[in-house]
């Protein structure tokens, strides 16, 4: 009885029923017309419909099914042999053609879904062969089954058929408002889960900006020889949990709106280099050599270069993590140059410990690693080459993969990229020097220890720091100060960024106003747009684009 939903009981149940009285009327209709062997035979099916009405509640749904539609589609075929063309009795199997389709699973049984349509139209075919002489050759007269039978048959059909299609449209009805509740829920559900991942974003974010900045501002405070290696292993650390960070939040946006590609004017030989910088601490303290080989004859070329380098780094520190001994190589090389296109090949190779042809298959897989004593070894989420893997299809190639256990594995694959004439390269290269020295800036932050990095940070460019705690106070500030421009943290007590911005703007419509975010998310990068801001700068930040975003601030056209 579990196996069957309480609807499909209760449909073989009533049809049993409905049926049985449709028969009795049938039965008294061929007594009146003197049709005794037809009422005999009819007669004989009342008791199989009520058994199949009996033994559906009692649980055998199955055998109540049959029972049913063997003797109604029997009684419907005998009854028509009985009458004649003249009576249109077999228009009512087109009800019991239809009637599988309800009656059974189509996950479970889709069989007898063919079976007993087939089993009507099998009986209705074989009513016009044999000239409606199926099961007998003695017909009722043609004038008294024109004049008595046609019309109840018809009615019979109307009935029989119009049940069926208002089942029918209570049962779409319920499905697509089942639909739409679920909808509902998973919408709801999605909110949610974004909502804790940009909380998490944040709260995470938050302390790592400080240790990231403070390794930042260890390393160039003339350190001692023995602390440079500690800085760097802190620093290292740091931007490994951010790229962790980001895989996680990267995933989840993959989820519900696929891969944003920004295209730029990119120096693949210089924008690659920060690349090994990152990973080449890490090889060295696992004795493992790490080596970079960038062609020379690569132009620049129209490419997300920070989707490239999440890749990259992705596929660089797999090869580390399973690299115990020899070289980790990442290899950019021109393949083709054509019609102004250039097609690069990206490659990441090691010496690590290989991969199966049968572990190839699930290494794309999200949370999913070539094996769980990989996972126990060597750790890790399972999210770094699903988001390879999608990254690159977006942006319309393949990656490929060569492996050998033991001997190490190589991933690689094609882009297809626009090449800039060399003009627009010089054009677009021209660096202007920083002018930062005097400038009055306010930090606005609630957070102690970001604080006393980011003054640290921002005072190391010559910069003058004013910070308020909280948006009323940054508001209160504006009004009697001049800025340069303003660092607004988004998340803070009394009032956040964003109603601090819109406060400003109703006095101010020419201060710069960058927002300092530790969330990631489309909804908060609109919230920043919508509330008068400049533009954002993501915690945790590295100096240098820190510096670089301040000056472009001053110089682009500011909110109104």
């Amino acid at each position: 009885m579990k196996e069957f939903s309480k609807r499909r009981v209760r449909l073989v149940f009533i049809l049993s029923l409905l049926t049985t009285v449709i028969s009795a009327l049938w039965f008294f209709l061929a007594k009146s017309l003197d049709l005794h062997e037809l009422s005999l035979y009819i007669g004989a099916t009342v008791p199989f419909f009520i058994t199949a009405a009996i033994i559906s509640k009692v649980g055998n749904l199955t055998l109540a099914r049959f029972i049913y539609l063997i003797a109604f589609n029997i009684s419907v075929a005998i009854t028509s042999s009985f009458i004649g063309k003249a009576g249109s009795v077999e228009f009512i199997l087109m009800f019991a053609m239809a009637l599988p389709f309800v009656f059974f699973s189509f996950r479970r049984e889709k069989s007898y879904i063919v079976i007993f349509p087939a089993l009507s139209m099998t009986l209705w075919f074989l009513l016009y062969l044999t000239d409606f002489n199926l099961f007998t050759v003695t017909k009722m007269d043609t004038s008294l089954a024109d004049k008595y039978i046609y019309p109840v048959s018809l009615f019979t059909t109307a009935v029989l058929v119009t049940y069926q299609l208002i089942f029918f449209c209570l049962i779409n009805a319920r499905f697509y408002s089942n639909i739409q509740e679920q909808r509902e829920d998973a919408i709801e559900a999605s909110n949610a889960k974004s909502q804790f991942l940009s909380m998490m974003s944040h709260e995470i974010r938050t302390p790592m900006n400080a240790i990231i900045g403070l390794s930042h501002i260890l390393g160039d405070t003339n350190p001692r020889p023995d602390q440079v290696e500690n800085i760097e292993a802190l620093n290292y650390s740091g931007k490994i949990l951010l790229n962790l960070l980001n895989n996680v939040l990267d995933y989840s946006k993959m989820e519900t709106r696929g891969v944003e590609l920004d295209a730029i004017p990119t120096n693949v030989m210089t924008a690659v280099k920060q690349i090994k910088k990152i990973h080449e601490p890490g090889c060295l303290s696992k004795g493992i050599t790490f080596n970079l080989e960038v062609d020379e004859e690569l132009p620049t070329v129209h490419l997300d270069i920070v989707r490239l380098n999440q890749v990259i780094n992705n596929l660089v520190t797999n090869a580390i993590k399973f690299t115990k001994t020899g070289s980790v190589t990442l290899r950019i090389s021109k393949q083709e140059d054509r019609d102004g296109h250039v097609c690069m090949r990206t490659e990441i190779i090691d010496t690590g410990i290989g991969i199966t042809k049968e572990q190839q298959e699930n290494i794309w897989q999200p949370f999913t690693q070539a094996s769980v004593s990989t996972n126990r070894l060597y750790g890790g989420t399972g999210l770094g080459l699903p988001i390879v893997k999608a990254v690159v299809e977006a942006m319309g190639s393949t990656v490929q993969i060569e492996s050998e256990l033991d001997k190490g594995s190589r991933f690689y694959f094609d882009l297809e990229l626009k090449a800039i004439a060399k003009e627009s390269q010089n054009h677009s290269s021209g660096k202007k020097e920083r002018n930062l020295n005097g400038r009055r800036i306010l930090l606005v932050e609630d957070n102690k220890i970001n604080i006393m990095v980011g003054k640290q940070i921002l005072e190391k460019a010559n910069l003058v720091v004013d910070v308020a705690y909280d948006g009323l106070m940054a508001v209160n500030m504006v009004k009697k100060n001049d800025y340069c421009a303003v660092l607004m943290d988004i998340q803070m007590p009394v009032m956040d960024g964003y109603t601090s911005s819109m406060e400003i703007r109703k006095f101010n419509t020419e201060l710069p106003i960058l927002a300092l975010s530790a969330s990631v998310f489309i909804e908060v990068k609109s919230k920043i747009e919508k509330s008068g801001m400049n533009g954002f700068i993501f915690k945790p930040f590295d100096p240098e684009d820190l510096y670089n975003r301040i000056e472009e601030v001053m110089d682009i056209p500011l909110a109104s």
